[in-house]
Parts: structure tokens; sequence; C-alpha cells
């Protein structure tokens, strides 16, 4: 994965964040509260998630949608929803940096497919939107 600065940056600084799901009961959207953008990842965390998780366990592809105003993205990825291991320890750690308050339940890992501009009139270049 190689998001663009410009795309990282949108996701990280968003003002509104949501994650669009579906499974056995059809579509499921909820507000993100916290993100991290790594190298080959895009994580989001489970503090309260329930709709979330049983669609992913059902349905892998998801959308994630971050906007400040009239400047956003979509992100189309595949996610993986992870409760042990090294890398949800790290994800915890991560979160208590970030909010010591918070319960971490579980890490939704996205590998995004595609970047969309949901701006209107555009607000990124084309070879912004690669993944």
């Amino acid at each position: 994965m190689s998001l663009s600065n410009k795309v990282i940056e949108t996701l990280t600084t968003a003002t509104a964040k949501a994650l669009a799901t579906t499974g056995p009961d059809g579509v499921n959207v909820v507000p993100v509260s916290m993100i991290k953008v790594n190298d080959d990842s895009i994580w989001l965390f489970d503090f309260f998630m329930d709709k979330t998780t049983i669609n992913v366990a059902a349905n892998s592809t998801v959308a994630l949608t971050a906007w400040t105003d009239m400047v956003g993205v979509q992100i189309k990825a595949e996610a993986e929803y992870v409760t042990k291991g090294t890398l949800f320890e790290e994800a915890t750690a991560w979160v208590k940096t970030q909010n010591p308050e918070r319960v971490t339940k579980g890490l939704l890992v996205l590998k995004p497919t595609a970047v969309f501009d949901i701006s209107p009139g555009g607000a990124f270049d084309a070879d912004e939107l690669t993944v």
C-alpha cells in the first residue's frame, strides 16, 4: 500500500470519519473515532463495535470515508479483525498513548484496494488517489 501524503493527511486530520460494512443483516455504517495509518494498512480500533465485527467476518470488503467540510476521500479496502497476537498488542499499546482510558476489544486492519475523491469539484490529483 502506498497512499499519497495528501490522502494520509486527510484521513488522520478529518473531522468526520465513517466505516461502512455489509453482512447478514445488510449495511451498517459507524462513526470512527480513532485511526492510525501505517505503511501497509489502516488501523481502526474496536471500542464499541458489534454489527461491524459480525459484518467483517461475513464480508471483508469495507469502505472508509473521511472528510472535513467539503474535502474528503473514500477508501475501499479488505478488512481483517484481530483480537490477539503481536499486532493486537502493538495496537493496544498505541491506543494507550493516545487515550489511556480507552479499552481496545479488537483491531480492524484495512488493506486499501482503491481511493476515491469525494470532494465536489475534486480536491485531489489522479496520482494522489493511487494505492
